[in-house]
């Protein structure tokens, strides 16, 4: 393998440069400082909601039980924390993001093990899995062929013909609200994630690892609590334990023993050895399967279990890929490959700010501008930003949710409204392709990837 090397040297300019050299040198460099701090208040934060959430719905469960209230009023209580946890773990995937960014805090290890054992696994992912994916979006933005947030999106039949009428939005939107529609989307971003894209820019086709070890994995961390959380309804709890007890040792026995060619080949380093996160990560599913599994067998039944379907899987499948839908349709839907038009800005309520646009997301078009400057500060990257004429400009910034293009007296251009005709990109735009946003990745084979950065410039 050759020789790793800081990937902003694939850049041929820094973000300071061409349209943005009259903005503070000294104002940017302390916007992109990052801590060891800050980011453990936002991270508690949101599994504090979620225990909270948990905890009440669990709560009013218990009242309607011992009260002899009829049990459909369970339907709007599941219905609330189907939604607040499926927004909580869109938040959590904010913290994947800022992870994958190198963001989360200065240290490398530190950013890498947080965002993977306080998000990550608990979402079935990896933050190395995702940098994969995401970080070719950001250099990659809105190329079909190289962007994996837009071809997955075909792929999984979730993309709009852009521009789009109010109805046509609300036809798909009401489609997707149909739960194989959203297990759809979740599976094909999940294969996207777990054995790559063909066309990612940053996976070795030549080097591609075996697909073995992927169903491996997913044997341990979703057959087995399939088959030992149903074996539980029998009353056969020593059982179901033997069977997780049995899939882990037998799942980590395979991965110390794989060799490590089978692992993911990319042009990307991870920060932790593929090894160490894959076994990390099947012994915090172990961890929780088994706390699970002990709780109903000290019980005598399958409580928890049920309610980690109810309360985590449930969202899983449901309220969360639609937050990641919506989020995506208005980010990037409509818009073109230019460096101030690729997405947009967006001003937007806390309840929404929560559900759609975490960690920063509000603020994407100063993310991309940007990529290395953490989630806390785009808001004053962005007022840096308006002193650049271009950015001033051309920059769009999206008000309220419903009604016509500049409506609701804001002179913004609305959710809706944004993804329509009168807002269809100019063809006349120019390419930007990102090559800064691997600023703080390590990279090997440079060559390959400035080469899919020409091909994607149309150079």
């Amino acid at each position: 393998m050759p020789e790793a090397v800081k990937a902003n040297e694939l850049s041929a300019r820094s973000h300071d440069a061409a349209g943005l050299d009259q903005l503070s040198a000294g104002a940017v460099r302390s916007l992109k400082a990052r801590d060891n701090r800050t980011n453990w208040r936002h991270i508690g934060g949101v599994w504090l909601i979620i225990a909270a959430t948990m905890a009440a719905t669990v709560a009013a469960e218990g009242y309607l039980v011992r009260s002899g209230q009829s049990l459909w009023w369970l339907v709007p209580v599941f219905a609330l924390s189907t939604f607040i946890i499926g927004a909580s773990q869109h938040q959590l995937g904010g913290v994947i993001h800022e992870g994958t960014h190198f963001l989360l805090f200065e240290n490398k290890r530190l950013n890498e093990l947080t965002s993977d054992w306080l998000a990550a696994f608990a979402l079935y992912t990896t933050t190395y899995q995702f940098r994969l994916h995401h970080l070719a979006h950001h250099q990659f933005v809105n190329d079909p062929e190289r962007d994996p947030d837009i071809s997955q999106l075909i792929d999984s039949d979730h993309w709009l013909d852009f521009p789009v009428t109010d109805i046509d939005v609300t036809r798909k939107l009401l489609r997707q609200l149909w739960p194989l529609n959203l297990a759809r989307f979740t599976l094909v971003r999940a294969r996207y994630s777990a054995v790559g894209h063909d066309r990612n820019p940053y996976v070795q086709a030549e080097r591609k690892a075996g697909k073995l070890p992927v169903y491996v994995g997913i044997g341990f961390a979703v057959v087995a609590p399939i088959i030992a959380s149903n074996i539980l309804r029998w009353h056969l709890h020593g059982v179901a334990f033997a069977i997780l007890a049995m899939s882990y040792a037998g799942t980590m026995l395979y991965f110390l023993l794989l060799n490590s060619a089978k692992f993911p080949q990319t042009r990307l380093q991870p920060v932790i050895s593929h090894r160490a996160t894959v076994l990390g990560r099947m012994t915090f599913l172990f961890v929780f399967y088994t706390a699970f599994t002990l709780y109903d067998w000290s019980h005598g039944g399958q409580w928890a279990w049920d309610h980690f379907g109810v309360l985590w899987v449930l969202p899983l499948f449901t309220t969360f890929p639609l937050f990641l839908m919506i989020r995506q349709w208005v980010q990037h839907g409509n818009a073109d490959r230019g460096r101030y038009t690729n997405t947009r800005v967006f001003l937007m309520g806390p309840l929404v700010r929560y559900a759609i646009f975490p960690w920063g997301m509000d603020y994407h078009l100063p993310h991309h501008m940007m990529a290395s400057v953490p989630h806390y500060n785009l808001k004053a990257l962005h007022q840096l930003l308006l002193n650049d004429p271009q950015y001033a400009e051309k920059g769009v910034v999206v008000e309220g949710h419903l009604g016509s293009d500049d409506g609701a007296n804001t002179g913004h251009p609305t959710l809706i409204s944004v993804l329509g005709h009168t807002r269809a990109p100019k063809p006349a735009e120019a390419v930007h392709v990102d090559n800064a946003t691997l600023e703080y990745a390590e990279v090997a084979d440079s060559a390959a990837i400035a080469q899919q950065a020409r091909l994607s410039s149309g150079g």
